[in-house]
Parts: C-alpha cells; structure tokens; sequence
C-alpha cells in the first residue's frame, strides 16, 4: 500500500523539519515548503494526501491557501498549526474548509491523531466517491440490459401479434393484408399529428388487430360475396366486443383493447357498438377511422376495382365531421399522395410490426 503523502507548510525550517521527521517515522511520505505561495507552486504540479499549515507565514497565509486549495481540491484535508492568540482566526478558518487545527506548541501524539483522523476523512471521502460513481455505472450497465429486454420482449409479442394477423388472412383472404396496411397509413398519420411517441406502438398494435373478433365470425358471413342481411349484419357487427375481449386478457394489450373497441364509432355518434361522439372515441380509434376507409377505398374488392387515391380523398373530406374526426381529417389531406402508394407498395414478407413504428 503507497504511503500517504503530507506537505508541510510553515515558514520557520526548524519546525518543518522536526514535524517531517515524525511523520516520517510513522510511515508517512513529507514534503515541506516555506509558505503558501510556494505550497501552490509545489501543488500545481505534485498531488498529496492532506496539507498541515502555520496560519501566519509571509507572502500567502494559512487561510488564503485554505481557500485556494478548497477551490481547487477540495478533497485534500488542511490541519491548520496555530498559536494560542490565533484561535478566533484557525476556528473561521476551519468554517472556511480547513478539516482540524493543532495548538503550538503541539504534542505528538496529538500531531499523529490530528493527522490519521484527516487522512481517514480523505479516505471515505475518495471511498464514497468511488461508490457513487461505480454505482452509477452499474445503474446505467443495468438500465442498458433492462431496455434491450424489454425490446426483446416487445418484438416478441409483436411477433406473436403478427401470428395472429397472419391467422386471420387465412380466414378473410378477400382482406389479405388489410391489417398491415391500414397498420402503415395509421402510424403514419399518427406521427404527422405528432402524436406522443409513446402512444406509437399501442396505435400500431391496435390497428394490426382491429379485426382480430372476425376470427369467431362464421365463414359464411364472412366470406359472403354479396350484401349481408340484416341480420348476418348484427352478427358481423359483434367482432368489435368480440375482439375487445380476446385482447384485453392480454396484459400487455389491456390499453389496446379500448382502440380495438371503438374502431367502428363514428365522430358524430351514429356508430357502434356503444354510440361514442368526438372526442370520447379514443384518438387513436380516430386515427384509425380514416387510414382503414383510405385503405377499403383503394383496395380491389370482389365487387369493384380499386378506386383512386384522389376518389378517396374527397370521400374522407366529404364525411369530416360526421364519420371522421375533422382534425384528423385536415392532417390527412395535407399528407402527398405518393406516400399511400409508397407505404403499400413497402409491406411486403416479412412483415415487422416493429419497423411501422418509425416510418
């Protein structure tokens, strides 16, 4: 273990050298100088473990390298060595930032406990210190791990999510690939609305599983080529309830489910399955309302062609205000026009869900 390091600093010889010679006999590493202007000379360019002072020396006192060395390293403690008659001065001194005092004339053995008590206090000073900043770097080291986790176990459940999607194409495959898409237009509108970018992935992941209730709806409603009846339209109408309770078993799904729930309201309250108006539809329901009209206008469906981009535009303004959100209606038709086509030409095998977060 190196030996602790002292300057003394004192502008009579004679007590610099007794005071070096004790130290030194107990282990201790001295240098001395006459004054503080030359204990500053001697610390810009040498590093010690504490510092014992005379209070009144020539060209720089004890209590201005007191201050000076606080400013500069203030982990360095400072024993002040001080006469009878200079007391009032070493106690503002000690206020000031020196560690201890020592009356002259001193004994040694108060000289050595003096010393071990400030080199003690330097030490859990430097040991604290050494805690703090390896506690840091091991929250920080933790904090790293635990968010690569939690994006591994995000990418699993969209994994899983998109298992799902890829179950429901397989039962509705006029619809193959609606999920994706309508996942796209959504995000997209929902990051140009600025939307808090938290919200993003539970937007997405609701847009994904919309329709996710149409699993437990029977193929010969869902796969009826023609205009339903009204009462296979009621059964149709029950996969929002039905896929709110599938999702919201879902811990992790919970806040999505509400999405899910309300994907068929209308802003002016004429929708289903609980009449919701303006803004007691969730936003990104709203959102939502307008990317899946985008997405059934210019999609090939078995009873017409693909309708223009344009031809859906103005259907979506048309209806602002009574089937959509009029703000989310303003947002829309200032987004180009090639970035519909562009998007959908862009969900292709594989398909991440996790990509369509930072579109």
């Amino acid at each position: 273990m190196p030996k602790a390091k002292i300057l003394i600093v004192d502008d009579e010889e004679a007590i610099r050298e007794v005071v070096s010679t004790l130290l030194e006999a107990q282990g201790y590493e001295c240098a001395s100088v006459g004054n503080g202007r030359l204990a500053k000379e001697y610390l810009s360019t040498n590093s010690v473990d504490m510092v014992l002072s005379d209070m009144v020396m020539p060209e720089t006192d004890g209590p201005s390298l007191v201050e000076w060395l606080h400013k500069t390293t203030p982990d360095v403690p400072v024993v002040m060595v001080t006469a009878i008659h200079d007391l009032s001065t070493a106690l503002e001194t000690i206020r000031r930032g020196a560690y201890d005092y020592i009356l002259k004339p001193f004994e040694k053995d108060h000289l050595y406990l003096s010393v071990r008590r400030a080199l003690d206090h330097r030490r859990l000073v430097l040991e604290n210190r050494n805690y703090q900043r390896n506690l840091e770097k091991l929250i920080e080291e933790r904090t790293t791990q635990l968010q690569g986790a939690l994006e591994q176990l995000e990418r699993s459940y969209d994994d899983t999510l998109e298992a799902l999607g890829g179950a429901l194409d397989l039962k509705d495959a006029e619809t193959e690939g609606h999920s994706k898409r309508v996942t796209a237009y959504t995000i997209a509108i929902a990051k140009e609305m600025r939307v808090e970018s938290a919200l993003l992935p539970q937007i997405a992941r609701a847009a994904f599983l919309h329709d996710i209730g149409k699993m437990a709806i029977p193929d010969h409603i869902l796969r009826k080529p023609g205009p339903l009846t009204p009462e296979e339209r009621e059964v149709m109408r029950t996969h929002c309830e039905i896929g709110y309770n599938m999702v919201t078993r879902i811990p992790f799904l919970r806040e999505v489910a509400e999405i899910v729930l309300s994907h068929q309201e209308y802003f002016d309250g004429t929708g289903y399955p609980r009449g919701l108006s303006g803004e007691e539809i969730p936003l990104g329901a709203r959102i939502f309302a307008v990317a899946d009209a985008l997405d059934a206008m210019i999609s090939d469906r078995a009873y017409r062609k693909a309708l223009p981009i344009s031809h859906a535009q103005e259907e979506i303004q048309r209806c602002s205000g009574t089937q959509f959100d009029p703000r989310v209606v303003e947002v829309f038709l200032k987004m180009p026009s090639a970035l519909w086509t562009e998007l959908r030409g862009n969900i292709g095998t594989p398909y991440l869900l996790s990509r369509l977060k930072t579109i």
